[in-house]
């Protein structure tokens, strides 16, 4: 699976163009701001229907545009390509497969799966808790169509829960309480499981990379402690009810978990240094491209994004041994960096990126 080609229209600062990708490792090289994570932000909004780094679709138009387009084909196998197209137009998404529309983007998740490697990755180790809540959920939701599914429905009854508290209508909380507790405690099953697989892969990594004995682990911390029935969590909710209307919020369930992470039974926020944090950021991706792959039997898309520059060459070499096997890569790298290994002699498709040009090299 590869991107061939991919296309942009008004996209961020990119000129609109038309770029072959047809490689196994694809280069991008410049200076900061010309465009790099621009067109590594385009590939993810083709493979999921939005953006890494906003919420906001409106700020992916070009400045003195309000619409944009992407579009790219996709080699499968030798037999199979596709093409896919995103336009925003009008402040309506759309989404299209083949000329066919796509209306609910869960149908992208398992069709082209890309994993990004971030500077805010950091955020993993050391930042509030949502963002490691969302980090499993987006690895699980990778794999497991039923856990997209139940966390979906969650969150449509945590609204529905949150809004009824709000308009103080009590009459409704049993039977959202009711809803979240079987919902909830599928999620919470399903996270302890999948934290005790990562921690397999995730301390094993830790140690190779770093070269050190130091022991890191991920420690789930369910809201719920200690509830393993419907019943039971049910009472948790009543017994917070009172909390809960003076918070105007549902104040415990899977939303509220907790993922620590511990290195030799400290939190490792507190105790790494930022160098050692953001390695550890790096090994939650490989551990997730690992997860994938286990329970897929499939490679992702991988898109690293100037992380590359934080390791020393040896910790470098070794990290991108353990991306081996995947089908495609796009990296980005600053002009004069020496982003591959000096005697491997085939670096793939290079282009120096200015201005929103790419410029093959």
């Amino acid at each position: 699976m590869q991107f061939i080609s991919l296309g942009f229209y008004g996209f961020r600062n990119l000129v609109d163009s038309i770029v072959p990708t047809e490689s196994k490792n694809v280069i991008l090289v410049g200076d900061n701001g010309q465009g790099k994570t621009n067109f590594l932000e385009a590939i993810y909004t083709l493979c999921y229907g939005s953006s890494f780094r906003t919420n906001n679709i409106k700020e992916m138009c070009n400045h003195d545009k309000k619409e944009f387009s992407l579009n790219a084909i996709v080699q499968f196998d030798e037999d199979f390509k596709q093409q896919i197209f995103f336009s925003y137009t009008k402040g309506k998404r759309e989404i299209r497969i083949d000329g066919k529309e796509v209306r609910d983007r869960r149908e992208l998740i398992y069709n082209i799966p890309c994993i990004v490697f971030s500077h805010d990755d950091i955020e993993f180790v050391r930042g509030v808790p949502e963002n490691r809540r969302r980090f499993f959920d987006q690895t699980m939701s990778l794999y497991d169509n039923l856990f997209f599914d139940d966390l979906r429905r969650y969150k449509v009854v945590l609204r529905q829960r949150n809004a009824a508290i709000k308009e103080n209508v009590t009459s409704l909380i049993p039977i959202y309480d009711k809803k979240l507790a079987e919902l909830g405690l599928i999620i919470q099953k399903k996270r302890a499981k999948e934290v005790e697989s990562f921690n397999k892969i995730f301390g094993t990594l830790y140690k190779e990379i770093s070269e050190t004995d130091d022991q890191l682990t991920i420690n789930y911390r369910p809201s719920w402690k200690g509830c393993s029935t419907v019943e039971e969590i049910e009472q948790v909710l009543s017994e917070n009810l009172e909390r809960d209307f003076i918070m105007q919020t549902t104040t415990s369930g899977i939303h509220r978990d907790q993922f620590v992470v511990m290195r030799n039974n400290l939190n490792f926020a507190q105790s790494g240094s930022t160098g050692q944090m953001r390695l550890a950021s790096l090994i939650f991706r490989v551990a997730q491209i690992q997860t994938y792959r286990q329970n897929r039997q499939r490679d992702p898309i991988l898109l690293i994004d100037d992380v590359l520059l934080e390791l020393d060459i040896k910790k470098r070499g070794k990290f991108l041994k353990l991306l081996e096997g995947y089908n495609q890569a796009f990296f980005t790298f600053l002009p004069n960096e020496s982003y591959f290994n000096p005697n491997e002699e085939e670096n793939g498709l290079t282009y120096k990126v200015e201005e929103g040009n790419f410029i093959k090299q």
